[in-house]
C-alpha cells in the first residue's frame, strides 16, 4: 500500500473509531439488525452516480443515521460526516470496475470506493460485520477486545525491545566517550531502534482503529518511546556521511523504507545510510560527531550545537575543548559555555560508570 492510500485509510478509520458519532451510529445499525451502505462524501463525482433518493442536508447524529438505515438505499454524508447530505439512494457506479466482493451492497461499495476514491462503509446484517472500503483496500473493523488483545501482546513485545535498545544504546555512549566504536555498534543501535519504531507503529494503527477505547494504551506506549524517535535521527546525524545530494532526510527515508530482511542485512543498512567507506568491515572504527551528547544537555539549542559540531567535528575534540573554546563555537555566553562544558564532563563520566556497573 502506498503512503497516499495508506493516510486515507488511517484518517477514514478514525473517523469510524469507538466514541465517534459516526461508530455510534454504525453500531445502531448492526445492532437493530439491519444492514446500510454510507458514502463519505458527497462531491459532484458522487452525486453524479446517485439515482432517486432524497435531499436531507442534515446534521448527522447517531439516532438519524439509524433511523434512515431502515430504508434500503445508500446514505450520502459529508466528507467530515458532520452532515448528512441524501438518503434512501441508489448508486450506479461503474460496473467495469472490478470487484471481489458478491453481495450486492458490497459490490456496490468496493466499485464505488475503487472508482471515486472517497470511503465507503457498508454494514452486513447477514454476517454482523463492518467494512470500510478505501480505494482498492477493504478493511473490516474488529471488536474492540481483540484490538485490545492485539495492542497489549505488541505492547509486551515492545517492552522487550526497548530494554535491549536501553542496553546497546549505553554501550554505545560509553564506546563514543572512550572513541572506541565500530560500524557494528552503530548498527546494532540503528536496528534496535527501527524495530522499536515499528512496532509503535502498528500499535499506533490499533490505535486509530481504537478510538477513546485506546486511552490507556496510548499511556504506555508513549512512556515506552520517549526519547526513541529523537535518538533516531541524532545517531544517523552523528554517522551519516553527508553531500550534497545526500542529506538526513535522505537518510531517515532510506532507513525507514527497508523491509525487515534489509535491516538486519549490514551491508544492506550501511550503503542506505551512508555510515562508512567500506559496506564490508564491520569493525572499522567510526567516530561521532556529537549531537546526541549535546541534545542530552538543558538548554542547548539545535543551531548552538550545529555550530559546536562544525567547529570541533567529533564528539573527542567536543569534549577536550575548553569553555572558552565553547563560547566562542557557540556563540552562547560564558556562564552558558561553561555549563556545556561541565555537562559534557558529566554525561561521559557516568556513562562509563553505566558501563562498567550493568
Amino acid at each position: 500500500m502506498d503512503g497516499r492510500a495508506d493516510n486515507m485509510l488511517l484518517r477514514s478509520l478514525s473517523q469510524v473509531a469507538p466514541g465517534s458519532p459516526l461508530r455510534d451510529g454504525l453500531d445502531r445499525v448492526l445492532q437493530s439488525g439491519r444492514g446500510g451502505l454510507i458514502v463519505i462524501g458527497d462531491g459532484p463525482d458522487v452525486l453524479n452516480i446517485c439515482s432517486g433518493g432524497f435531499l436531507l442536508d442534515a446534521a448527522f447524529t447517531p439516532q438519524r443515521l439509524g433511523e434512515l438505515a431502515k430504508m434500503d438505499g445508500a446514505i450520502i454524508l459529508a466528507g467530515d460526516a458532520s452532515r448528512i447530505a441524501r438518503a434512501n439512494v441508489h448508486l450506479v457506479p461503474n460496473p467495469n470496475v472490478p470487484t471481489v466482493e458478491t453481495g450486492t451492497r458490497h459490490r456496490t461499495a468496493e466499485r464505488v470506493a475503487r472508482s471515486l476514491h472517497v470511503p465507503v462503509v457498508a454494514v452486513s446484517e447477514s454476517r454482523k460485520e463492518i467494512q470500510v472500503y478505501v480505494g482498492d483496500q477493504r478493511h473490516p473493523l474488529e471488536p474492540v477486545g481483540r484490538l485490545l488483545d492485539r495492542s497489549n501482546q505488541a505492547l509486551q513485545t515492545l517492552e522487550r525491545y526497548r530494554t535491549r535498545l536501553n542496553t546497546v544504546t549505553k554501550t554505545l555512549t560509553a564506546l563514543e566517550v572512550e572513541n572506541l566504536v565500530t560500524l557494528r555498534d552503530v548498527i546494532e543501535v540503528l536496528q534496535r531502534i527501527e524495530m522499536v519504531v515499528r512496532i509503535s507503529d502498528e500499535i499506533n494503527r490499533n490505535l486509530i482503529e481504537l478510538g477513546s477505547d485506546g486511552r490507556l494504551v496510548r499511556l504506555q506506549l508513549d512512556e515506552l518511546m520517549a526519547g526513541v524517535v529523537d535518538d533516531r535521527r541524532l545517531i544517523i546525524r552523528d554517522y551519516f556521511n553527508e553531500d550534497a545530494t545526500f542529506h538526513i532526510e535522505e537518510a531517515m527515508d532510506g532507513l525507514s523504507a527497508l523491509d525487515d530482511e534489509a535491516l538486519f542485512d549490514e551491508e544492506v543498512l550501511t550503503k542506505t545510510l551512508h555510515l562508512a567507506a567500506s559496506v564490508t568491515d564491520l569493525d572499522e572504527t567510526l567516530e561521532p560527531r556529537g549531537f546526541r551528547f549535546l541534545n542530552r544537555l538543558p538548554r542547548v539549542s539545535e543551531q548552538a550545537s550545529q555550530r559546536m559540531v562544525d567547529r570541533f567535528g567529533s564528539l573527542e575534540r567536543l569534549l577536550r575543548a575548553t569553555s572558552v573554546d565553547l563560547q566562542e563555537a557557540s556563540g552562547l555566553s560564558s556562564f552558558q559555555a561553561e555549563n556545556i562544558k561541565e555537562g559534557l564532563a558529566r554525561l561521559a563520566e557516568n556513562s562509563i560508570l553505566d558501563r562498567y556497573e550493568a
